[in-house]
């Protein structure tokens, strides 16, 4: 399969990119976005690993999830790539709903391979006015004596007080880049048509549904 997930966890990690976030000198903390990721996060967690839930009650309740910690439609254009600015209205938002059940397909296989992991806020920066850097570690209680945690870093957008998590970096490697880059490639390969792209996404999440493999 040659997709990257939008939120991996784990071991894929390591082919992301991380170009997005050069990071200038720290303006100040912000104790709300890093509350706004701890929570959201560590709800979205127990979610996936609650035994309790039937599969279809776990993927309801974590597409819900997903709406309130992310803006997945800021993110999708973004994934778009220079084809944002040569496709229809009607196209971006066809792609759009396509990334939407990608997204969620991705999400829900990527953190059902985890159990137990906490996350731990270690700081966070404004990088300008609204736009803030909130760093963290997933903490794994079965990891091997010295293995250091996994580091995730959240971008979150604060609009008029109201948060959403628009690109992740996990081990330093950035997730919403190496998307656009995917599907750009993909792009390239079939005449630049953005409603063979959004097929092709829906296609990867019904693989992603039906054999929990990305």
């Amino acid at each position: 399969m040659q997709s990257s997930s939008l939120f991996a966890v784990g071991t894929r990690a390591a082919a992301l990119a991380v170009a997005l976030f050069a990071l200038s000198q720290p303006a100040a903390a912000s104790p709300a976005a890093e509350q706004f990721v701890q929570t959201n996060v560590e709800h979205g967690l127990t979610i996936l690993n609650n035994s309790a839930l039937s599969r279809d009650q776990r993927q309801s309740q974590f597409r819900a999830f997903l709406t309130t910690l992310t803006d997945l439609r800021r993110i999708a254009l973004y994934t778009l790539g220079p084809a944002r600015r040569t496709s229809t209205q009607a196209e971006q938002n066809e792609f759009v709903d396509a990334f939407r059940d990608y997204a969620f397909a991705v999400y829900g296989a990527e953190f059902a391979k985890y159990s137990g992991q906490s996350l731990k806020v270690t700081g966070s920066l404004e990088r300008a006015p609204g736009d803030e850097l909130v760093r963290t570690i997933l903490v794994d209680p079965h990891a091997p004596r010295g293995q250091e945690p996994i580091e995730v870093d959240f971008r979150v957008y604060n609009t008029g007080g109201k948060y959403a998590v628009v690109d992740i970096v996990v081990a330093g490697l950035d997730l919403a880049i190496t998307e656009q880059d995917d599907f750009s490639s993909f792009l390239a390969q079939h005449n630049n048509n953005v409603k063979a792209l959004s097929l092709n996404l829906r296609q990867r999440a019904a693989h992603v549904r039906e054999t929990g493999q990305i």
